[in-house]
């Protein structure tokens, strides 16, 4: 048996046990952590909000937000590894899109929260 970590009682022990049933397991609510610290980034907010108008390529993102390449090029590295964004080469530049509708729905859902 292990140690008790809480230092209380329940007071609604049958609410508890409910709610303690439907709970995630622990690891995927940590994805979830680290996918919101992801959208956290106000450049990567800004760059997904884009992405959701229209696929761009890292130097016509870099003109829209007055940033450098290289500073643009590394927000999107992590929005690609965390399957945010897709990409598509053409010619000599790679264009960026949303990875999916999910995206786009989460970033619809929160701005609609946010403008309550």
């Amino acid at each position: 048996m292990s140690a008790k970590k809480t230092d209380c009682e329940a007071v609604n022990a049958d609410i508890v046990n409910k709610v303690k049933k439907t709970m995630p397991d622990i690891k995927k609510l940590y994805e979830l952590s680290d996918f919101f610290k992801v959208m956290g980034d106000g450049t990567r907010i800004q760059l997904l909000w884009a992405l959701e108008e229209s696929e761009m390529c890292v130097g016509d993102l870099a003109v829209l937000l007055d940033m450098t390449k290289s500073a643009i090029s590394h927000q999107l590295k992590v929005l690609r590894m965390s399957k945010l964004v897709k990409t598509e080469k053409r010619g000599k530049n790679v264009y960026y899109s949303l990875d999916d509708d999910h995206v786009k729905m989460i970033l619809e859902k929160a701005f609609d929260h946010v403008k309550e």
